[in-house]
């Protein structure tokens, strides 16, 4: 009779356990990508051959982008590994940028992954026929179910902390535009506040490359505006502590493009590349990351993909 009176409560723990497990699917471990991860980040580089071509050939991010609802079996969650089994320490102290001081955002502690969790790469378009009559079609449309879960869970979980597309999309062309705009000043002191930890060590030798090698020592950068086209391209969610799922950094990929002028100076101001009088458009894919545990927290640049 004693174990009777206890089936509920092991009925009601059972199916807590069951929540927090099926959530941890979704989210990625800082620690677990820490030393897989691959360092993508070549994207602008102020130098001749990066504004040559006029032109990027635009590509379809996803593929799979129906937005039916769509039942998860339990073979199919067996494929989202938990990644949740550690925590990585790399906390700086750092100072919003301008456009989220004039929000007023605070001045917070923020722990960076220091890594882009899944790097996005385009997939190939497959055949009708094949994706369905296949076996390798088949395992390819899970994958990409698998995939669009994830970008699903990633922007539900960032909408509960009052997320807009159309405001990032904003603020997000804001920090392009600024970044790029210290990248062609060379102003360092400015541009640590605006990326992660990571980042900013890989911009600061871009500059002091730039410099060296390429004998570059004054650029000339513009941005025309609007841009051409902001679109996310993948969402995720990396967890730092493996007892509580709320504790989450979540990095959203972006391809944008835009037209831009770009000229380069040598030391005795002779132009060596770029041509500030002719529009060019340029197509890049950068990652941003913010923190959703973090009281004011701010979105920095954390990465960019080669396009």
């Amino acid at each position: 009779m004693a174990l009777l009176r206890r089936l509920p409560a092991i009925r009601a723990l059972n199916q807590t356990i069951g929540i927090r497990e099926s959530s941890s699917y979704l989210l990625g471990s800082s620690r677990s990508y820490s030393n897989n991860s691959t360092d993508i980040s070549n994207g602008l580089k102020f130098n001749s051959p990066r504004f040559s071509s006029c032109l990027y050939n635009d590509r379809n991010a996803l593929p799979w982008t129906h937005r039916s609802t769509m039942t998860l079996h339990s073979t199919m969650a067996m494929d989202l590994s938990i990644f949740l089994n550690g925590k990585r320490s790399a906390t700086t102290k750092v100072n919003a940028p301008p456009q989220a001081r004039q929000m007023g955002s605070l001045k917070v502690a923020i722990s960076s992954p220091g890594f882009i969790y899944e790097p996005y790469v385009p997939r190939d378009t497959i055949s009708f026929w094949r994706r369905w009559f296949t076996k390798s079609g088949w395992r390819r449309t899970k994958n990409d179910i698998i995939l669009e879960l994830k970008n699903a869970y990633a922007i539900v979980k960032l909408r509960k902390t009052g997320y807009s597309k159309h405001k990032f999309y904003l603020e997000a062309i804001k920090l392009y535009k600024e970044i790029n705009t210290l990248l062609a000043n060379g102003d360092k002191t400015t541009l640590r506040k605006a990326v992660t930890e990571k980042m900013y060590s890989e911009l600061k030798n871009e500059i002091k490359q730039r410099k060296s090698e390429w004998n570059m020592s004054k650029l000339y950068w513009e941005l025309i505006e609007p841009a051409v086209l902001i679109r996310t391209l993948r969402a995720r969610l990396i967890g730092v502590d493996k007892s509580d799922l709320n504790k989450v950094f979540i990095q959203l990929t972006l391809e944008i493009k835009t037209k831009q002028k770009f000229e380069a100076y040598d030391s005795k101001g002779d132009r060596v590349a770029g041509d500030k009088n002719k529009e060019i458009l340029v197509r890049e894919i950068w990652v941003f990351e913010k923190s959703l545990f973090h009281p004011g927290a701010y979105w920095r640049l954390c990465g960019r993909i080669k396009a």
